[in-house]
């Protein structure tokens, strides 16, 4: 069974964080950033990932410290349950709707770390949400993870639906990527690793 359990203290957060690749969409997260949590939520439920998350943090002072953690803590369990990448599709995409917003992402778990981010909010916070957050999310993920990732918003007006369709689609490029293909021996590639 691909899963990891990590957890991370710092003098800023703590996050513990569990994730089954192979699993259902089951999900139970708590962050204490309600809009982050929602966000989370899809990409358990649309990637078929079970992934608990409970943080604490200095949200009294901003958001960036757990949201930030959050994703450094989801990319290094993702890392630790693909053993290497191993038997994987490694490459993965998704182009989602939301309402107005159409957006775009594409993965390759390829072990080597970039973030490619073309998305024009037209607000800086939902609710208390500061969407700049977004962004520094998916860097820390990608960081952490080691995957190429690269978000693209073909349009859109409302913020939300925005933020909704790149973690939809994150999920879903995710759930691509992380299939098995018994055609795959070792990794995906033609040096032998990655």
């Amino acid at each position: 069974m691909r899963k990891a359990k990590i957890e991370r203290k710092t003098l800023e957060t703590g996050v513990e964080l569990e994730l089954v690749v192979d699993g259902s969409g089951e999900h139970d997260i708590s962050s204490g950033i309600p809009f982050f949590d929602h966000m989370l939520t899809h990409i358990a439920r649309h990637g078929f990932f079970d992934l608990k998350v409970s943080a604490t943090g200095d949200t009294e002072v901003d958001f960036h410290h757990s949201v930030e953690d959050i994703g450094i803590c989801l990319g290094q369990a993702f890392k630790i349950a693909l053993d290497g990448y191993k038997g994987i599709v490694r490459y993965g995409n998704a182009l989602v709707p939301m309402d107005e917003a159409l957006v775009s992402v594409a993965i390759d778990m390829g072990g080597r770390s970039h973030l490619v981010f073309n998305a024009e909010m037209k607000r800086e916070k939902v609710g208390e949400f500061d969407t700049e957050l977004v962004e520094e999310f998916l860097k820390a993920f990608s960081n952490h993870l080691g995957c190429n990732l690269h978000v693209n918003v073909m349009y859109g007006s409302n913020t939300h639906h925005i933020i909704e369709a790149i973690f939809k689609a994150l999920a879903r490029a995710l759930d691509a990527a992380t299939t098995i293909d018994k055609r795959v021996k070792g990794v995906l590639s033609t040096k032998g690793q990655l």
